[in-house]
């Protein structure tokens, strides 16, 4: 893994606001930045990135069958305990799912590292399917990168093929995501251009203008009844709004499914810790509230997860991060190292119980520092998405850098 200065394209900002990737800038700073690209080899992406994410899924399937069957471990994923049992039964209905990001820290060394699992709501979708891949096959015909080179990113091909697994041909989709978010829009319509390849329809509306029949169906900005809906709106909210009461009964197919809630929680990370001590891909985690007086020489771990703590003690002596366990965009994370406290610039989630995780040290990069994003679709990891930020904590305002694998 290395970064390589390249010239930029002419005239790619143009090119960019004509297809309506109109956030390539943002509050005056780039966010596509293409000066400079990472450079993999396939052994890297295909050993340490892709194989690794996609087993990393499998294991976070086995936890929420775990969790969905202990009333002890769905009680401190923080989920009203009125929908436990949508979450539970959407799992146990084999309800589908379609895709997801891990965040993961990879140095070209040692082994990727897991940060945390956007399996709900993640975006950038559109920069790393299909921007990413024209800067390639640009910069390929420009000579600027040799014939030969490739690009992990299957994304969007794997998606289409995803959408024609689940659903018979002209099944009527309906995707949605708070209004006035170039982001999210984004994101939302490369699923529905997704969809449409896939000879399904594709309906858009802003999520503020969803309805309710009589009957207690949902219903569309132009009051259609809602079969399937793709919601860029994540279930730990949605479970707390004030439609929370009509979601079970209302006949639709969520995408993503209610089980997903397990998974996009923060949570999470100390259940995979606690299911799979060790895992060269994970970083020890526990509850804060379990740790808090061990780590602060004041007191002792809870006594079911003692011998753990003991084990990666001196690890987190080192450092470690507390996150709430529902968060975006790095808000509310901070970084211990000692007496040394970094907190995000960005705060709106600290209400939330939080957990502890061992803090692995980013790669640096022209004092930029990257982390990778690695696409799930169905149950495989498909391709990847590269955001670096001068900060130790990624943030909304990360740039996104495109990636190639030498040939």
């Amino acid at each position: 893994m290395q970064k390589i200065d390249l010239p930029e394209r002419e005239g790619w900002r143009e090119m960019a606001q004509e297809v309506g990737f109109t956030f390539a800038d943002m509050h005056g700073e780039p966010y596509w930045d293409e000066t400079s690209a990472y450079e993999f080899t396939l052994r890297e992406i295909e050993d340490r990135i892709e194989d690794p994410s996609t087993e990393l899924h499998a294991m976070c399937r086995e936890a929420v069958d775990r969790i969905v069957d202990s009333e002890e471990l769905i009680g401190v994923m923080g989920l009203p305990e009125a929908h436990w049992d949508l979450v539970r039964n959407s799992w146990r209905d084999n309800q589908p799912e379609l895709y997801g990001r891990f965040d993961l820290a990879y140095d070209g060394k040692g082994p990727a590292k897991m940060l945390e699992y956007n399996a709900d709501t993640p975006t950038s979708l559109y920069e790393s399917a299909a921007f990413q891949w024209q800067w390639l096959e640009e910069q390929m015909q420009a000579g600027v990168l040799e014939d030969g080179c490739d690009q992990f990113n299957g994304i969007h091909e794997a998606i289409v093929e995803r959408f024609r697994q689940l659903f018979q041909p002209n099944t009527d989709l309906h995707f949605t995501a708070m209004g006035g978010n170039p982001e999210d829009y984004a994101t939302v319509e490369a699923l529905g251009w997704a969809a449409r390849e896939a000879g399904l329809g594709a309906h858009y509306f802003d999520l503020e203008k969803i309805g309710l029949s009589e009957e207690k169906q949902f219903l569309d900005d132009e009051d259609r009844v809602i079969g399937t809906l793709f919601k860029l709106y994540p279930w730990e909210d949605l479970l707390r709004d004030d439609y929370a009461q009509y979601l079970a009964g209302a006949g639709v197919q969520y995408l993503e499914p209610a089980w997903k809630a397990l998974l996009s929680n923060k949570a999470i990370l100390p259940m995979l810790w606690y299911f799979f001590e060790g895992h060269p891909n994970l970083l020890p985690a526990y509850f804060e509230e379990d740790v808090a007086g061990a780590l602060a020489g004041t007191g002792r771990p809870a006594p079911e997860i003692g011998e753990s703590f003991a084990r990666a003690h001196n690890q987190l002596l080192k450092g470690y991060v507390t996150k709430p366990i529902f968060s975006r965009e790095g808000a509310s994370v901070s970084i211990i190292e000692g007496a040394k406290v970094e907190k995000a610039t960005q705060d709106g989630y600290a209400q939330h119980p939080r957990i502890v995780q061992a803090y692995q040290l980013l790669p640096e990069f022209d004092g930029f520092r990257p982390i990778i994003g690695a696409w799930i679709v169905g149950e495989t990891c498909v391709g990847i998405g590269i955001r670096e930020d001068r900060s130790r904590i990624t943030q909304d305002l990360s740039r996104f850098k495109p990636h190639f694998i030498r040939g």
